[in-house]
């Protein structure tokens, strides 16, 4: 071919590449739309969703005349009207935050491949107790009680698994404490601030906390956790909260109504009449003996002589079922400046577990629930914890003295969840319960919050708590949930080292010791 032919054909060529250029973009156009649609899966907000309608609508245009965009203008906008009436129901606010999706799908897959274990483990351990120990108080003394009392039923019907099961019972123990007389009073030895033992005319014995301070007034920015104010609705409210919970080791607690002249004055001993004083407003006061907060200046009045208290159920007496003292492992130096071993060693989880009972079974997933209720109420002030003798180490900590919870419902105070971030644990159930709460899928369609705040309205002193430590609830569910799934995440980890449903799944492999006094 000669020179000039081959010019030719390379003009050709060329102008044939620039026409195939010029109708590209005509032709095709990049699937921009289906590559978007498919990374979102969950679109956040509403806004983010029109954003990404219109950006497929311009997309798709691509390549059409202004003409036929005209045309198409009209049907696009009612479209547009449609797609946004359609979605404004599933894109609520409640759905627009994190529902843990990822985390629901560890704890599913666990308890199904737990699930032969659990209920092996379950046969096997329900067979061994139902040969060696008693299922409750009653069946361990050979006690059958058949024409008792409520307060005898409630406490002979303590058992290894739970404080009470008979819901019934327990609303029968609440009116009696909230509306029978008091026959007796005593002050409670021991303690840094004052209570007094209540005998009622029925027969039941319950401890008695004063109102100190309106419900708007938190926990002053300079006391220290072992120096707070002591809140009887507190007590009250943590009663609830455990029980929404499913745990059920808190005893039983109302609000009441007293008049301090004829409830406490005309009952009082020597002592405690000594305190009693007439106030410069010509109110009632009296203040008692304590550790700390026992004197004129920071006295219980009435108005004048009207107060607020909470009533704590007593559980069986110590003849009848004894009691072990233990020191909590995560508990706090009790000290102005000096730190705990925990807040200093990221190991310090490793070091519980070398220590009996927390090597193996119940106790440390105890431990684990004990920190999720603290958490939630902001309460740090758990430096020792009971349990029941008469069911060994194989049994639940009693949930014990709340008084210096919900004094904070600004601040979550995240140093209590130390258990959870440095053992990476939690049971299947705790898990299920504060996943439920948060998406409201609880009873009620309710989030932990509300419905504390709905159980909560059935007490005699409601409301119990201002709305923001509600809120303050629902706030801390989600911190730990979200640091239940940086667990989940972490690479050294796997998520049945994590979850666990059942107790005697846990086994940490050492050869651990008895030494309560480790913990200092």
């Amino acid at each position: 071919m000669k020179l000039k032919e081959r010019l030719v054909a390379a003009s050709l060529g060329f102008m044939a590449a620039l026409c195939i250029l010029a109708i590209y973009p005509l032709i095709w156009s990049p699937p921009l739309v289906q590559t978007k649609s498919h990374q979102i899966n969950a679109p956040s907000s509403i806004r983010s969703l029109r954003q990404q309608r219109n950006l497929q609508k311009t997309d798709a245009s691509a390549g059409h005349s202004e003409q036929q965009i005209a045309s198409n203008q009209q049907d696009q906008k009612v479209e547009e009207l449609s797609v946004v009436k359609q979605q404004k129901t599933p894109l609520s606010v409640k759905k627009s935050k994190d529902e843990y999706v990822d985390v629901r799908e560890a704890l599913d897959s666990i308890v199904r491949s737990q699930g032969v274990w659990r209920d092996l483990l379950h046969q096997i351990s329900s067979s061994i107790e139902g040969t060696k120990q008693a299922k409750t108080i009653a069946e361990h003394l050979n006690v059958a009680p058949k024409e008792t009392s409520d307060w005898q039923k409630f406490q002979l019907g303590v058992s290894e698994e739970a404080l009470y099961d008979d819901d019934q019972l327990v609303t029968n123990i609440l009116h009696s404490m909230s509306t029978k007389p008091f026959s007796a009073i005593s002050q409670k030895e021991g303690g840094t601030q004052f209570k007094l033992i209540v005998e009622l005319e029925d027969g039941g014995e319950a401890l008695f906390k004063p109102m100190r301070f309106p419900r708007a007034q938190e926990t002053l920015p300079d006391h220290f956790y072992f120096t707070d104010f002591e809140r009887h609705n507190a007590e009250i409210a943590a009663f609830h909260l455990d029980r929404l919970l499913g745990f059920r080791r808190a005893v039983p607690v109302t609000g009441r109504h007293i008049n301090i002249t004829t409830d406490i004055y005309e009952l009082a001993e020597a002592d405690l009449l000594k305190t009693f004083f007439i106030s410069p407003a010509g109110n009632l006061c009296f203040h008692g003996k304590c550790s700390y907060y026992c004197d004129t200046s920071h006295a219980i009045c009435g108005h004048p002589d009207n107060l607020e208290a909470s009533l704590a159920a007593f559980l069986p007496p110590k003849k009848l079922a004894p009691r072990k003292t233990w020191r909590h492992p995560w508990r706090r130096s009790y000290h102005k400046r000096r730190k705990a071993n925990w807040e200093t060693d990221d190991d310090y989880c490793e070091f519980v577990k070398e220590v009996v009972p927390y090597n193996k079974g119940r106790r440390l997933l105890d431990v684990m629930d004990m920190a999720v209720l603290d958490f939630l109420m902001g309460n740090m002030d758990r430096h020792h914890y009971e349990t029941l003798k008469t069911f060994g180490n194989h049994t639940y900590p009693l949930h014990l003295d709340h008084g210096r919870g919900f004094g904070k419902s600004y601040h979550d105070e995240l140093t209590i969840l130390a258990p959870i971030y440095q053992c990476c644990m939690i049971r299947s159930i705790t898990l299920d319960r504060l996943l439920k709460f948060h998406n409201g899928a609880a009873d009620h369609k309710l989030s932990l919050g509300g419905a504390l705040k709905l159980s909560l309205e059935q007490d005699p002193v409601t409301p119990v708590l201002l709305d923001a430590h509600f809120e303050a609830v629902d706030r801390r569910v989600g911190i730990i949930l979200k640091l239940l799934r940086e667990c989940l995440q972490a690479t050294t980890t796997n998520a049945s080292e994590v979850i666990f449903s059942h107790d005697d799944l846990y086994d940490s492999g050492y050869d651990a010791v008895e030494n309560d006094k480790a913990f200092n």
